[in-house]
């Protein structure tokens, strides 16, 4: 296996690339649109089946070429890290006393099982709505640290546009106090290895972080995990 290459969770996507060849040896190469990991191996099976396909491969987002045994080898391998995560988040503020309240929806898969873990918590020295929000997210990043997510695509989803348009570089960071949580954020999604995607979202559609944050405010602790059932 090549140097470079993604280690541990689920969720890698990249592009298939083949050999086409014809009876008469005549030969062109395809690569595929984007597409997950599991995926590239399902049509790597069928175009085997043709006896057309030369040298498929698998190219990862970090352009390191995975042949179709390595990936096998990694997709089963990390069937029992946490993998396809998603991550909703808010945070609350109360401008009266200062203090912010914390929380966080973490969906993701393991061992063939998919969970849903809630967290939130209180946090003082918060000035504004947008620095609670950044201190949701970090708040989030701890969460997935404790849960051994680590070296993987990870997908932020919040109904702040300032938090996610700023963290995903469309808007620049012009505030100290959140310039320094952004700093921290991406020190720490760094060292995790976490490859961020983001989405922006309707409150109406961030209702389970929005009140984990808000029961934060309110003194309610929640913390815990459960298996979701059915689809």
């Amino acid at each position: 296996m090549g140097t470079g290459k993604v280690k541990g969770g689920g969720g890698m996507k990249g592009k298939l690339s083949f050999t086409y060849e014809t009876p008469k040896k005549r030969r062109l190469v395809f690569t595929s649109a984007e597409l997950s990991a599991e995926d590239a191996i399902l049509f790597a099976g069928d175009l085997d089946k043709t006896g057309r396909a030369k040298d498929v491969e698998f190219i990862d987002r970090h352009d390191s070429s995975w042949t179709m045994k390595e990936l096998k080898g990694y997709v089963k391998g990390v069937e029992t890290d946490p993998h396809n995560v998603r991550v909703f988040f808010d945070g609350g503020f109360n401008r009266e006393t200062k203090r912010a309240g914390l929380g966080c929806a973490i969906y993701y898969e393991q061992n063939g099982k998919k969970y849903r873990l809630r967290r939130n918590a209180p946090a003082d020295g918060i000035d504004s709505n947008n620095e609670a929000e950044y201190a949701a997210f970090f708040f989030a990043l701890q969460e997935l640290d404790l849960l051994g997510v680590h070296h993987l695509p990870v997908e932020f989803i919040g109904d702040s546009q300032v938090v996610i348009s700023q963290l995903a570089g469309d808007w620049p960071v012009l505030e100290p106090e959140l310039n320094r949580w952004a700093d921290r954020i991406e020190q720490k999604m760094e060292s995790l290895g976490i490859e961020p995607e983001y989405a922006q979202v309707s409150r109406k559609k961030n209702l389970e972080a929005d009140q984990l944050a808000t029961q934060a405010l309110n003194g309610i602790d929640i913390s815990g995990a459960v298996e979701i059932k059915g689809d």
